[in-house]
């Protein structure tokens, strides 16, 4: 789309599926996304908590990864705290704390609509494809018009029924987990600029979002340079569209490992969500509850004072069994052995080095490796620009 401006103030009633909620209430519903081949649809479920007073929308969405337990719990009892305050809030949350239901069934990464990331699914106007849109796309598409009330421009083939522009967000906040053991953090996307956005209109958006995901409290990993960025699809991601598609400032939350709640970090993240709403101005920092944590309690500070942003490796040049040296949140310099690669005897075979200076997010799951597996989540030190171009080769 065009250069954005903000979606203004929310007022009067706010309506999303079957969830209606006048000002100073909250109600739950259900979103109609799909239909289903043995009848009914697929229904994302709602919560829609509506101010006594005017203001912005901050949206809150979990679970699009149907594994990621604390991203769900995050986004329930964020929703469920600002319901405790809705004479103060001054604007409306809306959340949808299960994005892929298909996915929940299976307690699982991915959906039984297709064996792929449906993270990777929202619109993005420079896409192309021979082929109709699949459900998951279709579902994604439907979910990101409610989002920013915007019809996806390349969606003419199938119906996006929009929102009314009252319930289009401000901003958005993804809540996520990443691997086993990994540590929390949030991602900061670099905003690109071109043909719908320009250079300046890119650094404003850029420095909107510095500002909320500093507000969240969490340590900042910036995303992977954009070259990357576009070709691992993550401007299709849901914080990756809304803000470099729609312009609206977005960012992703990754709290700490799957498939089971993390109670510590629950707590964290629900605070991060209302740091946020405090930077929103949808509340004064004392009329926060009193069961809210201060953002970052419980979330220890990155361990390296530079700029870093998100590398999925080393990679390792021997098969073998991998014996990993650094555990998450460990600092390395350039040239410190991150992991060795011994063979089922447990004769060593090789060791991984780090390329960079930076601290370990969290290790890959296995023991087995392959030539070119890597063999960690790390965040290594970035001097690249936050606002690029999107056709850039940023190494």
């Amino acid at each position: 789309m065009d250069e954005s401006d903000a979606n203004g103030e929310a007022g009067g009633r706010i309506e999303l599926g079957s969830a209606s909620a006048a000002p100073g209430t909250l109600d739950r519903g259900r979103l109609p996304v799909a239909e289903l081949p043995t009848g009914g649809a697929e229904r994302l479920p709602v919560v829609v908590a509506n101010g006594a007073e005017t203001g912005p929308t901050l949206w809150l969405t979990g679970g699009v990864h149907g594994d990621e337990a604390t991203g769900v719990a995050v986004v329930q009892d964020a929703v469920a705290a600002f319901g405790d305050c809705l004479a103060d809030l001054a604007g409306a949350v809306v959340a949808v704390p299960a994005v892929s239901p298909a996915g929940l069934r299976r307690n699982a990464r991915e959906t039984y609509y297709a064996d792929e990331d449906p993270n990777r699914h929202f619109p993005d106007a420079d896409a192309e494809s021979a082929r109709p849109p699949k459900l998951q796309e279709r579902i994604d598409a439907r979910l990101y018009a409610a989002i920013t009330g915007h019809t996806p421009d390349n969606t003419t083939e199938f119906a996006v029924e929009t929102v009314g522009t009252n319930a289009a967000a401000d901003a958005l906040i993804d809540c996520h987990t990443a691997g086993v053991g990994s540590e929390p953090f949030a991602i900061r996307d670099r905003v690109l600029y071109g043909d719908r956005r320009s250079e300046s209109a890119a650094a404003a958006l850029s420095a909107e979002l510095g500002r909320l995901i500093d507000a969240f409290g969490f340590p900042v990993v910036r995303e992977y340079p954009a070259a990357e960025y576009v070709e691992e699809n993550l401007q299709r991601s849901t914080a990756g569209a809304v803000l470099n598609e729609a312009g609206v400032p977005a960012f992703t939350a990754e709290l700490g490992a799957h498939s089971v709640v993390d109670d510590a970090l629950l707590d964290a993240g629900v605070a991060g969500v209302f740091g946020v709403a405090v930077e929103l101005r949808l509340l004064e920092v004392e009329e926060v509850p009193e069961s809210v944590s201060e953002p970052g309690v419980g979330v220890d500070p990155a361990p390296v004072e530079f700029p870093v942003r998100r590398f999925r490796g080393p990679t390792t040049d021997d098969s073998g069994l991998v014996r990993h040296r650094v555990a998450a949140g460990d600092a390395f310099a350039e040239g410190d052995v991150l992991a060795s690669v011994v063979d089922a005897a447990g004769a060593e075979r090789a060791t991984v080095r780090a390329d960079s200076d930076g601290y370990v997010l969290g290790r890959c799951e296995g023991l087995a490796v392959y030539e070119g597996d890597p063999i960690g989540s790390l965040a290594v030190r970035d001097d690249g620009d936050l606002v690029v171009p999107r056709d850039a080769d940023e190494e």
